[in-house]
């Protein structure tokens, strides 16, 4: 599978790019937790199979400190004990809020029962947010093909200008 579209050698879609980092810089600055921020973006990326997003969360996770055993398990982490029960809830948004057609309702009430019940409204509104850019950089990424391992950390750090 070749890239299709290099989005980062066409002017318009830079200028999205750079708009698309400062709506990112809000919710990197918000009080979500940084690693419940990168435990949802990997999750949601797992689960729309974007090689690029997935690279791109899992190196900003580890420099970040976040622990290998953690970032292994995330696609398992019903099944795992590694993680927090605010963390869980996150992640059951995160899975709900991407699999929207999967289900009638979309996102459960008692999955929103244990969101209200783990993280306060500042952090409710990040958190949806970034479900909602995760999502829409997940689906950038696997039209155009944009392919996972060459990510750098840091690489769009400045991006948000």
């Amino acid at each position: 599978m070749d890239t299709r579209f290099n989005m980062f050698d066409n002017e318009i879609a830079v200028k999205f790019a750079k708009r698309f980092a400062n709506a990112g810089l809000v919710i990197h600055q918000s009080p979500l937790p940084a690693s419940t921020q990168e435990l949802v973006s990997l999750r949601a990326s797992q689960i729309n199979g974007c090689g690029w997003c997935i690279d791109m969360h899992t190196k900003e996770a580890l420099a970040a400190g976040e622990t290998s055993v953690r970032l292994h398990l995330v696609a398992a982490w019903r099944e795992s004990t590694v993680f927090t029960e605010a963390e869980r809830a996150a992640l059951a948004l995160a899975e709900e809020g991407t699999r929207l057609a999967d289900a009638h309702q979309g996102v459960s009430d008692e999955t929103w029962e244990q969101v209200r019940k783990h993280y306060d409204d500042d952090q409710i509104g990040a958190l949806v947010a970034l479900v909602a850019l995760i999502n829409a950089a997940n689906r950038l990424a696997v039209i155009v093909h944009q392919r996972g391992g060459s990510y750098e950390v840091g690489a769009f750090a400045n991006w948000s200008n």
